[in-house]
């Protein structure tokens, strides 16, 4: 009898411990739960809570370049207006025309061509074209240069020329350029590049056909 009880006893425990092992497993512990599996697709994004958005600006910027004109030294040495009394370079019309005469005080020849520039002045915008008488006479007083031209009616820019500047003049357009009676001008264009020198009197016309190519107005 005893021995029966024993048997019974051992047997229920061989049941409990299988009951145990078979309802610790998720899959079996609750037959109503369902495990779904969720494709995921190469395109699928994935948040990740942990990554760093990186931000690249793309702005571009348009960058405009310069070119700066050498200009020649003799365009920076001072000159002194005889009517104003005000030093002005000609580098200091940057961007203009400049129409440049040497001349004299004793020059017929130069007197009649720079009345006739004083006409072709009114063709233009004294914002756009600069006029200078050059006296070549090195040493003239600035007041009897100015004289010159008050009693002449000619009121734009009369200077003397200092030696150094007309040496440099000299070197660049010859020694014509110290020859009033031939009437020599050039022009200075707005990039600060120059014509070559030109001699003989030039019609009112002429002179502002000149002034307008070389100046591109």
């Amino acid at each position: 009898m005893s021995k029966s009880v024993t048997l019974s006893g051992g047997l229920i425990a061989v049941i409990i411990v299988v009951a145990l092992l078979l309802f610790s497993r998720p899959d079996v512990a609750n037959p109503n739960t369902v495990t779904q599996k969720i494709p995921v697709s190469e395109n699928t994004a994935i948040p990740n809570n942990n990554a760093t958005t990186t931000t690249t600006d793309t702005t571009t910027t348009d960058t405009t370049t310069t070119v700066a004109v050498d200009r020649p030294a003799w365009q920076t040495l001072p000159l002194v207006d005889a009517r104003t009394g005000e030093t002005f370079t000609f580098a200091d019309f940057d961007g203009k025309t400049v129409f440049v005469e040497p001349m004299a005080t004793w020059c017929t020849n130069c007197r009649q061509q720079l009345r006739n520039v004083n006409s072709a002045r009114a063709s233009f915008d004294s914002e756009q074209v600069v006029f200078v008488a050059l006296s070549v006479e090195v040493g003239l007083g600035n007041d009897t240069l100015s004289t010159y031209s008050q009693n002449n009616g000619f009121d734009w820019h009369f200077a003397v020329v200092t030696p150094e500047l007309l040496a440099e003049l000299v070197a660049t357009f010859g020694r014509t350029v110290t020859n009033p009676p031939s009437t020599p001008h050039f022009i200075i264009r707005p990039d600060g590049t120059t014509t070559s020198l030109t001699t003989g009197i030039h019609s009112v016309d002429e002179l502002v056909a000149e002034i307008q190519t070389e100046g591109g107005l």
